[in-house]
């Protein structure tokens, strides 16, 4: 599914990225959690005001997470290395996210991979789930 385009404003509301993204309120609370890519300002109110760096973080992550299936983890390598490389004018125009890794990047892939594995097997052993 495509998604709609970024409207020209300075500032949006959670609710409206939301809607951008196709996405829940919770869910992009929670990837601020995790994401230190996305960390939208307050304004005197208290609410968080999105820029538009911040709806196209939510729109990248989305495409690791939901269609290239990566794990947070994996999400947050890729993130830490598109942000290394510089940026082409084809990139920023199609604003496409190029997964190039070098092959020793798989190791720590890996790694974080298997440490958030452990993590969630650790959850479930603490709550197995009721049947």
């Amino acid at each position: 599914m495509k998604a709609k385009p970024i409207p020209d404003k300075r500032y949006f509301k959670i609710g409206e990225v939301c809607e951008l993204a196709g996405l829940k309120p919770h869910v992009l609370r929670y990837w601020e959690s995790e994401f230190k890519e996305l960390k939208p300002p307050k304004g005197r109110s208290s609410h968080r005001l999105y820029r538009r760096q911040d709806v196209e973080a939510v729109l990248r992550i989305k495409e690791l997470l939901y269609e290239k299936r990566f794990t947070i983890a994996g999400a947050k390598l890729a993130l830490k290395e598109a942000s290394r490389r510089p940026r082409s004018d084809e990139d920023s125009d199609s604003q496409q996210l190029r997964l190039d890794f070098d092959p020793n990047d798989y190791k720590s892939i890996l790694r974080s991979v298997l440490e958030e594995l452990k993590s969630l097997r650790a959850e479930i052993d603490k709550n197995p789930p009721k049947e």
